[in-house]
């Protein structure tokens, strides 16, 4: 089996390259690149510092989740590009990655024009971290969280369409009840089960199988757009940090009649 997956080069995407390699014989990577150490490159001290405090509690879960950065497994072939240039490569550049079984979008940016059309019409599968319709846009997570909603953390698992994660929804995918409900853990476990849920559903040859949901957009609570997230907001966020305990109850009470074949990792 061979997948192509356009994704980017923080260490959730690497270890989503990883486990797409263990059941591929080959993976293809457009990989579109950050910094690999943000928080400490130049750019980013020009942040506020309570942006800089935020970041680094995101970068710890991350770390604590996913791990560092690493070199990927040798049955990987990448092309690495900078961040925002996936829509401008031309398909001829991408014919050996054009022949997969599967093509799978994580962590991109918005792809549009040729690419989008031709990845539309093999089905290509988006992670979404949000819950739709619920919460799109950008952060959706964190703004579930900051609405006091963690039951609505998770992922969405969506054919890709030509709008931002409009496409139809194939199945949510919720961290389970893990021993750890420190908001920004939640968080990156939200990643984790939906790459062990799109791995399993690809594994078993079932995620096409799946019949697409057209999303409801009447349900939507809040479409956000990175200019949404301010420095006032994430100061307000760190000043009224959800407690463990009070995460950990409301997942228990999630309302499962609302997510689309659910999927609950353990």
């Amino acid at each position: 089996m061979k997948v192509t997956v356009f994704t980017s080069n923080q260490p959730r995407h690497i270890a989503f390259i990883e486990r797409l390699a263990s059941i591929c014989e080959e993976v293809y990577v457009v990989q579109e690149c950050h910094s690999a150490f943000p928080g400490k490159e130049e750019g980013f001290y020009k942040k506020s510092e309570i942006m800089k405090e935020y970041f680094s509690y995101v970068l710890q879960a991350e770390a604590k989740v996913f791990g560092e950065i690493r070199f990927s497994p040798p049955n990987v072939r990448s092309i690495a590009l900078k961040a925002g240039e996936v829509s401008l490569v031309d398909l001829t550049h991408l014919k050996d990655a054009l022949h997969s079984d599967y093509y799978v979008v994580f962590g991109a940016s918005f792809i549009k024009g040729e690419l989008c059309d031709w990845l539309v019409s093999q089905k290509a599968i988006n992670i979404h971290m949000g819950i739709s319709p619920y919460y799109r846009g950008n952060s959706c997570n964190f703004w579930a969280m900051y609405d006091g909603r963690p039951d609505l953390v998770g992922a969405t698992i969506h054919l890709l369409g030509k709008g931002l994660d409009s496409g139809e929804m194939l199945f949510h995918a919720l961290p389970g009840r893990s021993l750890d409900y420190d908001p920004f853990i939640l968080g990156m476990e939200a990643v984790k089960s939906a790459q062990c849920a799109l791995i399993d559903s690809i594994q078993s040859g079932t995620v096409h199988k799946i019949s697409p949901v057209i999303q409801n957009a009447q349900k939507e609570i809040k479409y956000t757009r990175n200019k949404d997230f301010t420095d006032a907001v994430a100061a307000d966020y760190l000043s009224n940090l959800p407690s463990p305990a009070w995460v950990k109850k409301k997942i228990e009470q999630r309302d499962l009649s609302m997510f689309t074949n659910p999927v609950i990792q353990s």
